[in-house]
């Protein structure tokens, strides 16, 4: 097996552990790895600050969630995906009580594996998106969607 079919074997393990609510992340993740979110998500680095700042977090504010990977590309000992969290929002949430509602959680992933582990995961999370959705514009009506043209899909 090549390394870029190693890479996405390693990924898609990874993924497949997340949907069934694995707390098992060390077989995937270097216990030392880096985790850079965009803003509001912030940095971790290492396995338990990951756990401890990213994955329970979302599992208490989002509960029956399912993942939905639209795509995935890889190169070597780098792959990208980019897809959705469909959840319930069961938690509090960015200063949001729970609504009960179901949300749509968009990102974007990069992996870097080195030893058959993820070591360094590059993540964007549109939580933008996912906060409109519970009733909050965090661009105060200021958002460029006012300059789409009417024959634009909403995204």
């Amino acid at each position: 097996m090549d390394q870029t079919a190693r890479t996405l074997a390693v990924i898609t393990a990874m993924e497949s552990a997340l949907a069934e609510g694995s707390d098992d992340m060390g077989v995937h993740f270097h216990e030392d790895f880096l985790w850079r979110g965009n803003r509001g998500c912030g940095t971790k680095r290492g396995l338990d600050a990951f756990r401890n700042g990213w994955q329970l977090p979302l599992r208490a504010a989002f509960t029956e969630r399912s993942y939905h990977t639209e795509q995935m590309i890889a190169q070597g000992d780098w792959a990208a995906g980019f897809g959705h969290i469909e959840a319930t929002h069961s938690g509090p949430f960015m200063g949001i009580a729970p609504t009960g509602m179901r949300v749509t959680i968009p990102y974007m992933d990069f992996w870097r594996v080195a030893e058959g582990r993820i070591a360094d995961n590059p993540v964007f999370v549109d939580f933008a998106a996912v906060l409109h959705q519970l009733g909050r514009d965090v661009f105060a009506g200021e958002g460029w969607e006012a300059l789409d043209t009417p024959d634009q899909e909403e995204a």
